[in-house]
């Protein structure tokens, strides 16, 4: 597949060139896999097909996919977290945090705000628990962030404290999430372009998806709904690479970090 073709493919979904310029080898590679399982000869027979089979476009939309993740990364970012924003949270008298990583990809995001959720509580009383929805387009990225199995590579941020006391060892360079840091969570498969799947949170974690892959006429409107579900006063978090759409939404950035945004009420 060229890049004429791939650009084709990049217009039926409403993809951006921008953002899949550099990721564009690897998913040109799983969406010919997927023309050859079909058995289509050229890819004006493949979106024939996926044009009038839902499940199909789905299949494809999933190896578009690009999914990159580890443990605590952009590491200032977490010490925000840690230091500011979840403090923030937890002295505002809410007896429950809510968060909503959408596209949580293998669940790296999910299980290191547990984490330092629990850190913060161990170091002083913590009023408020914390619960977490975990959304995925790809259902193999949500029944691997489940097993809570994980790659060396993948802890490479954690320090080695940190990782014996939040991980077991399982076998040569695996580890796995201990028990306690697993509660509270609903993974949900969501395609981030439909209807949010609930809404009032005060943390949304929106990194490197939808203000990355999809084009303006697209992400506008779902970055709207999106940004909907959080309450006033909540906080945003987007990707080390991304900013906010050009358009009129309330949100200040935080003085400390500039890929955390706090909602203003209207």
């Amino acid at each position: 597949m060229d890049d004429t073709q791939f650009r084709r493919l990049l217009d039926y979904f409403g993809f951006s060139w921008k953002g899949y310029r550099k990721v564009r080898k690897g998913a040109k590679k799983r969406v010919v896999r997927h023309m050859h399982v079909l058995n289509c000869r050229n890819l004006s027979e493949y979106l024939d097909l996926i044009d009038v089979n839902p499940r199909l476009r789905e299949e494809c939309e999933r190896a578009m996919s690009v999914s990159i993740s580890r443990f605590f990364r952009d590491r200032e970012l977490w010490r925000t977290l840690e230091e500011d924003i979840l403090p923030r949270l937890d002295n505002s008298g809410i007896s429950v945090i809510r968060a909503w990583s959408a596209g949580c990809a293998g669940g790296e995001e999910v299980y290191s705000l547990k984490i330092i959720h629990d850190r913060l509580a161990t170091s002083k009383p913590c009023r408020a628990a914390l619960w977490i929805l975990a959304s995925d387009l790809n259902p193999e990225n949500l029944d691997r962030a489940r097993s809570g199995f994980y790659p060396a590579g993948s802890l490479k941020e954690v320090s080695h404290d940190l990782r014996d006391r939040c991980f077991d060892s399982v076998r040569r360079h695996r580890y796995a999430v201990k028990p306690e840091f697993t509660s509270h969570i609903r993974w949900r498969h969501h395609h981030l372009l439909s209807d949010p799947p609930d809404t009032g949170f005060h943390l949304l974690f929106l990194r490197n998806n939808v203000l990355t892959y999809y084009r303006d006429t697209l992400k506008v409107p779902a970055f709207q709904k999106i940004a909907n579900t959080l309450f006033p006063s909540g906080f945003l978090i987007i990707g080390a690479h991304e900013t906010l759409p050009d358009s009129e939404f309330n949100f200040v950035r935080h003085p400390r970090n500039p890929h955390i945004f706090q909602k203003q009420p209207d």
